[in-house]
């Protein structure tokens, strides 16, 4: 069980039940949300990923949790999001390397391990805790929400770090996605140097789209096999903050060495499911259900993290993660600016 999350209760099956249900309830509703934003303004500006947290920590924080639904909550922010980050591991495999060249790869994973750095001093500079530290790192320099989402658990982050870290991220990423086209602009950016930045810098695929598609086709073509090689820098992350994690537990008195502990068994999914994509284990006509199972299942999840999270403690954090976000984000769009000058685009 993650730190910091909400105790099960010994209650009955229906309570588990109950809460599970709210927790869809919640996504279910937040994808509605979602899809009637993009209808009037042709484009979601807010993913429902984002609504249905905002929505659940808006109901925790007016009207707080029953005790009955608490274990399915619980269920949900856990078992849920465990499931859909190893479906997760389904939508990588080693074509999307092979294409962008070997290069630019250790570029990308140049610029991840940097940004990752950099986001951390960033937040512990700014006194933001070890937690919320890695999570904004991690946020800014892989994927945001789903990078933030595998690694709390393996952390141990309490729900209000999760949404904090979420909120802020999404919120001054999806800045950026409408700046990057001005600043390619400003900067004289060929398509494929302007494709480059937005993959580099913006946590979403659709995200990369957007910013890319004002750019040109081939902004487009690059900016999303860029941003493929990014994610694929998640399942080496956590399973070294796993390791770190399991590293400082067989120091306390009574410590077992167990490769559970040390790995958790949704990042070895994870990486097992992508393993099987890139051996073509995985039928092609798979891929799209499973794409959108780990979506839907990662909504869930969202819902219950909100549903677990006080907005009155996320306040409290606020502006430090804020600063920590916008500064680490900086730090990216300088560190993906200076690999585009090297490798000439």
């Amino acid at each position: 069980m993650a730190a910091g999350t909400p105790s099960a209760e010994s209650g009955s099956p229906l309570g588990l039940i109950a809460g599970v249900l709210l927790c869809v309830g919640v996504a279910v509703l937040a994808l509605g949300l979602g899809r009637l934003e993009a209808q009037l303004t042709g484009r979601a500006w807010i993913e429902p990923l984002v609504i249905a947290l905002l929505m659940g920590a808006a109901a925790r924080t007016l009207w707080g949790l029953p005790r009955i639904v608490r274990p399915g909550v619980e269920f949900s922010a856990r078992t849920v999001l465990e499931v859909a980050i190893v479906l997760l591991g389904a939508s990588l495999s080693s074509a999307a390397l092979a294409a962008v060249g070997p290069g630019l790869i250790l570029g990308v994973f140049a610029v991840v391990l940097a940004a990752l750095i950099a986001g951390y001093a960033i937040g512990r500079a700014l006194g933001l805790s070890r937690s919320v530290s890695i999570l904004v790192a991690s946020g800014n320099a892989i994927c945001g929400n789903s990078a933030i989402a595998a690694v709390a658990p393996v952390i141990g982050a309490k729900p209000e770090e999760v949404s904090v870290s979420i909120g802020f991220t999404a919120a001054l990423s999806l800045a950026l996605v409408l700046l990057l086209p001005l600043i390619a602009a400003l900067l004289g950016l060929s398509q494929a140097a302007g494709g480059a930045l937005a993959g580099l810098t913006v946590y979403a695929v659709p995200q990369v789209l957007a910013a890319a598609a004002p750019m040109g086709a081939a902004a487009l073509d690059l900016g999303t096999l860029v941003k493929l090689v990014r994610v694929l820098a998640l399942g080496p992350l956590c399973v070294a903050l796993a390791l770190m994690a399991g590293a400082g537990r067989r120091n306390e008195p009574g410590a077992r060495l167990r490769l559970d502990r040390l790995v958790p068994w949704f990042i070895l999914g994870f990486l097992a499911m992508a393993g099987l994509r890139s051996a073509g284990l995985i039928p092609a006509a798979w891929l799209g259900p499973l794409d959108e199972a780990a979506g839907l299942l990662t909504l869930v999840a969202m819902a219950a993290l909100g549903l677990s999270t006080d907005l009155r403690v996320v306040a409290r954090s606020g502006p430090s993660v804020a600063a920590a976000v916008a500064l680490s984000l900086a730090a990216l769009l300088l560190l993906g600016l200076g690999l585009i000058w090297l490798l000439r685009l």
